[in-house]
């Protein structure tokens, strides 16, 4: 069974799927040992670990090399952000392609221009509409597996006001998405609206701190989400974290007490170092 298979058996079941966001291998199996059932790839935080923000900086090539790890990493379905799809409808064609040998279960396209921005950061700029749909076709037509998850997303609610959000996201159901991502709906009756009026099953993105008023997973399960991803949580709470620990180090001059003590070989041990060990005599 593909991952695609098995993400699409979970958004089949009542209820809505949870996916954390992961930018590199540790979050992507600290995701799936808390029992997540799906791990989402953070575009933001992909470009983090490669030194840039999320400005549409980093490359087709790149986004979809980190997926494939961190599809390779769990046993959980991985969701990615694919941006634009780097281009036209052609590049398109050649991210989902990329995307799909590299064991990812589905990602998602948006309708901002090139270079793109966070959802959540102002100044944004958004394509026409059939520019878009043009994209979202080729995904649905590019994957080499119906169970592929195409996501199409719209950042119009910024850009154009709610309704067109809406009406883009309508309209790249009916240009063959599986899912619609409204992107940053502002107030909770937005929120709750989406799911109401998208013809089809949607996702919701939460961001502490951007222009999605904070709610809880129930709630949005009870307005009918399908998906939820949390991309921002493990990179938030790995800087803070971290910079508590560093000026601790730099005060204390010795290293600091972590709020978990986490020995040597749980780390190795999370990175799969029992089945690594366990081939050191297999073959003799």
């Amino acid at each position: 069974m593909t991952q695609a298979v098995r993400l699409r058996e979970l958004l089949r079941r009542d209820g809505m799927v949870v996916a954390p966001g992961a930018y590199d291998c540790i979050t992507a199996r600290l995701i799936e040992r808390a029992g997540f059932a799906a791990v989402y790839m953070t575009g933001a935080g992909t470009a983090a670990t490669l030194g840039y923000p999320d400005f549409g900086l980093v490359t087709m090539s790149e986004m979809a090399g980190n997926a494939g790890r961190l599809a390779a990493a769990v046993q959980v379905p991985v969701v990615a952000d694919a941006d634009t799809g780097y281009g036209n409808e052609l590049n398109v064609v050649r991210t989902v392609r990329a995307y799909e040998a590299a064991g990812v279960a589905g990602l998602h396209i948006e309708d901002q221009g090139f270079p793109k921005k966070c959802g959540h950061l102002d100044d944004k700029e958004i394509v026409p509409r059939e520019e878009w749909l043009a994209k979202i076709r080729a995904a649905a037509a590019a994957r080499r597996s119906a169970d592929f998850l195409v996501i199409a997303r719209t950042d119009a609610r910024a850009v154009a006001a709610f309704d067109e959000a809406v009406a883009r996201a309508n309209a790249a159901i009916e240009a063959g998405a599986d899912m619609a991502f409204v992107e940053a709906p502002q107030t909770l009756e937005e929120v709750a609206a989406v799911p109401r009026i998208v013809r089809g099953p949607c996702l919701l993105n939460i961001v502490r701190g951007g222009k999605t008023p904070d709610l809880d997973l129930g709630e949005a399960e009870r307005m009918g989400y399908k998906l939820a991803i949390v991309p921002g949580l493990l990179m938030q709470t790995a800087i803070a974290a971290g910079e508590q620990v560093l000026a601790e180090l730099m005060t204390a001059r010795r290293h600091p007490r972590p709020a978990r003590e986490v020995r040597v070989g749980e780390i190795f041990r999370l990175m799969g170092s029992d089945d690594w060990d366990a081939l050191r005599s297999k073959f003799r």
